[in-house]
């Protein structure tokens, strides 16, 4: 385990209009305002469609299985980090029955709108999204 304090510099907010990839638009956020280690704080919306991935398997390194569907749906969370400029972000849809998501993946497009809220930090993440010991990846 790993646990360390670091100040956030920047509050960043980025609001997606509808027809607007979620994933294409959060790398282009993140490219136009030079964003290069930051935490995705939060996120909501609607989406006309949804397109994740999910550990299929209990072994490393697991399988992942895909969903992509044009079902419609509220975006009920988004979560993540940006690492060395590349977005690694999950997201949360629900709709009248259930909740459901995993890692996100183009092809989510924004229904009314999208907010998403991005703390941007001086704080080198990279091995935080990789298998094993992160203080051995550190070494």
């Amino acid at each position: 385990m790993l646990a360390e304090r670091t100040p956030v510099k920047n509050l960043i907010f980025v609001r997606l209009n509808p027809g607007d990839d979620l994933l294409a638009s959060l790398e282009q956020a993140a490219k136009e305002k030079n964003i290069k280690n930051a935490v995705i704080l939060c996120g909501i919306g609607s989406a006309r469609s949804h397109h994740f991935h999910v550990v299929g398997t209990r072994e490393n390194p697991p399988r992942n299985d895909f969903v992509k569907d044009e079902k419609a749906s509220d975006i009920a969370g988004i979560s993540g980090y940006i690492i060395e400029g590349r977005v690694h972000a999950h997201i949360v849809h629900s709709d009248t029955k259930t909740a459901f998501g995993g890692h996100l993946h183009h092809g989510v497009e924004v229904l009314t709108f999208a907010i998403l809220t991005l703390a941007e930090v001086d704080y080198d993440f990279t091995g935080f999204d990789s298998i094993g010991d992160i203080e051995k990846l550190r070494q």
